[in-house]
C-alpha cells in the first residue's frame, strides 16, 4: 500500500497497526533531541491548495522528526496562480524524484487522480468535501486514549455535517471500530440523505447530549456555504454551539473534540474550550504522531 487517500480501505487490523505504531512516536516528543533517522534520504512534498495551520505544521514536523527532506508549497506561491493544472504541476514535481506527496486540495478526490498516474505515494490531507484521513485517525487515538475500547460507545458530531470531510471519514472509521455515531445539525447541513452512512440523525444538540460518551463540535464552514443555506451566527451558535451549561449536561467521563479552527462563541463557548473534558489539545499533539506513523508506514517500513 503506497497511499493513504480514504479510511474506507482500512481493516480494523491496519487501524490498530497505525494507533500502535503512532503511540511508539509519541515518545519522540518528549526527547530532548525530537528525531530519528527512519526517513533520512526521503522525499516529502506538502502540496497545499487550500489553507492549512494544523494539517501542514503537523506534516512538517512529523517529516523532521523522521529526517526526510522536505519541499512545501501551497497555491498562492505556485504556478497554478497562473493556469497550471494540477497534473501539469504533479508532473514537475515528479521529474525531481520526490518518494511522497501529501496532498491537500478543494476538490475532490485530487489525491485520488495523482496516485493514479505516478509511483510515489500519496497521503490525503482533505479533498473538498470527501475526506480527511489523517484527521479521522488522530480523533480516534484521542478517543482510545481516554475512552478505551470503542466498541458499543457513543460518539456524537455535531455541526455541518454535509460539508465536513472530518465527519465523513470519522462516521466510517468509527464505525469500522463498532462504535455508534449520533450526528446533528440544522437540517440543511445535516439532511436526513446522510442515513446511507449508517448514523443515527436527531436535529438538535439538546438531543445529543444526554447519550454520547464523546462531542465532537465541527467548524462551521462559512467559505464552503451558500447563502441562506443555514441560520444566522447568531441562531447557530444558540440552537447548536456548545455552552459551558450544555457541556455540564454531559456524562461525567465525556469528552469533548474540535478539529479547529474554533470559532470561539460559535460552535463552543471559550470556557468550553478552557475546560478539563476538552481534548483539543491531545488531538493536536496526536496528529503530529499518526502522520509520523503513516509516513513511516508507507516509506520507512519498505527501506
Amino acid at each position: 500500500m503506497k497511499d493513504l487517500l480514504s479510511v474506507r480501505p482500512l481493516s480494523p487490523e491496519n487501524i490498530e497497526k497505525i494507533l500502535q505504531t503512532a503511540t511508539s512516536f509519541l515518545d519522540v516528543s518528549k526527547r530532548d533531541i525530537k528525531k530519528v533517522p527512519t526517513l533520512r534520504g526521503k522525499t516529502i512534498v506538502l502540496a497545499f491548495f487550500e489553507n492549512s495551520t494544523r494539517t501542514k505544521l503537523s506534516f512538517e514536523l512529523a517529516a523532521k522528526r523522521l529526517s526526510a527532506d522536505i519541499i512545501s508549497f501551497s497555491s498562492s506561491t505556485s504556478s497554478t496562480k497562473k493556469g497550471e493544472s494540477l497534473l501539469d504541476t504533479a508532473r514537475n514535481i515528479d521529474a525531481m524524484s520526490p518518494d511522497l506527496m501529501v496532498l491537500r486540495h478543494s476538490q475532490s478526490r485530487a489525491p485520488h487522480l495523482l496516485a493514479q498516474h505516478f509511483s510515489w505515494g500519496v497521503i490525503n490531507a482533505g479533498d473538498g468535501i470527501n475526506e480527511h484521513p489523517t484527521q479521522a485517525l488522530l480523533d480516534l487515538l484521542t478517543l482510545k486514549q481516554h475512552l478505551g475500547v470503542l466498541k458499543g460507545r457513543k460518539i456524537g458530531i455535531v455541526g455541518d455535517i454535509y460539508h465536513s470531510r472530518v465527519a465523513r471519514s470519522n462516521i466510517i472509521l468509527l464505525q469500522k471500530m463498532g462504535a455508534k455515531v449520533i450526528i446533528a445539525g440544522p437540517g440543511t447541513l445535516c439532511p436526513d440523505l446522510l442515513l446511507h452512512l449508517g448514523v443515527d440523525i436527531r436535529h438538535g444538540i439538546d438531543e445529543v447530549l444526554d447519550d454520547v460518551d464523546a462531542l465532537m463540535m465541527l467548524r462551521v464552514q462559512r467559505e464552503r456555504l451558500e447563502p441562506g443555506i443555514m441560520p444566522s451566527v447568531d441562531e447557530y451558535s444558540r440552537l447548536y454551539g456548545l455552552s459551558l451549561q450544555r457541556a455540564n449536561r454531559l456524562h461525567r467521563d465525556a469528552i469533548i473534540l474540535h478539529p479547529g479552527p474554533i470559532n470561539r462563541g460559535v460552535e463552543m463557548d471559550s470556557d468550553v474550550v478552557a475546560s478539563e473534558r476538552s481534548v483539543i489539545m491531545d488531538q493536536v499533539k496526536n496528529g503530529i504522531a499518526i502522520r509520523m506513523a503513516l509516513l513511516y508506514l508507507l516509506l520507512g517500513s519498505q527501506s
